[in-house]
C-alpha cells in the first residue's frame, strides 16, 4: 500500500459507492420514467419510495460519518492532553469538529503548532490537511 498522503488519503467503501448508490440513483431513475409513461397514485408512489430509499441511503453515511468524527474527536483529544504543551492543552475544547479531523493526520511533532494555527487562524479542514507535513496514516475511515 502507498504511503497516505492529502492527495491520495480519500477512501472508498466499494459496496457503497460502487453499489449501492449507483443501484438506488438507477432506481429513481426508472420510477421517474415509468410515473412519466403511466401517471398515476401507483406510479408515483413508487417514486415516492425510490426517492425515501435515497434519503435512507444517504442518512445511513451520515450516520457512520457522525459515529466517526465523534470516535476521532474522543481519540485525539487523548492524543492532545498526552502531546500538547500545557498552555494549548486548555484550549482543546476550542476546536471544531472538522478541525479534530484534519488533526488527526498531523504527526506528534507537528501537531502543537497546528493546533495553535487552527486556533488563531481559525483554519477549516482542508487548510489544516494541506498543513500537515508529516502525514500521519489514517487506514480505518472510509
Amino acid at each position: 500500500m502507498a504511503e497516505q498522503n492529502y492527495k491520495n488519503h480519500v477512501r472508498f467503501d466499494p459496496l457503497y459507492h460502487f453499489v449501492l448508490v449507483p443501484v438506488v440513483c438507477v432506481n429513481v431513475g426508472i420510477a421517474v420514467s415509468r410515473a412519466a409513461q403511466r401517471p398515476g397514485w401507483e406510479s408515483a408512489w413508487v417514486l415516492v419510495m425510490a426517492l425515501l430509499l435515497v434519503l435512507l441511503v444517504l442518512k445511513l453515511r451520515l450516520y457512520s460519518l457522525r459515529v466517526q468524527d465523534r470516535l476521532i474527536r474522543l481519540e485525539e483529544t487523548l492524543r492532545m492532553q498526552r502531546v500538547l504543551p500545557e498552555e494549548l492543552r486548555g484550549r482543546i475544547g476550542e476546536l471544531t469538529p472538522p478541525q479534530f479531523v484534519g488533526l488527526r493526520f498531523a504527526s506528534d511533532g507537528e501537531l502543537a503548532g497546528l493546533v495553535k494555527r487552527a486556533l488563531e487562524e481559525k483554519l477549516e479542514l482542508k487548510e489544516i490537511k494541506k498543513a500537515v507535513v508529516s502525514w500521519r496514516a489514517d487506514e480505518f475511515r472510509v
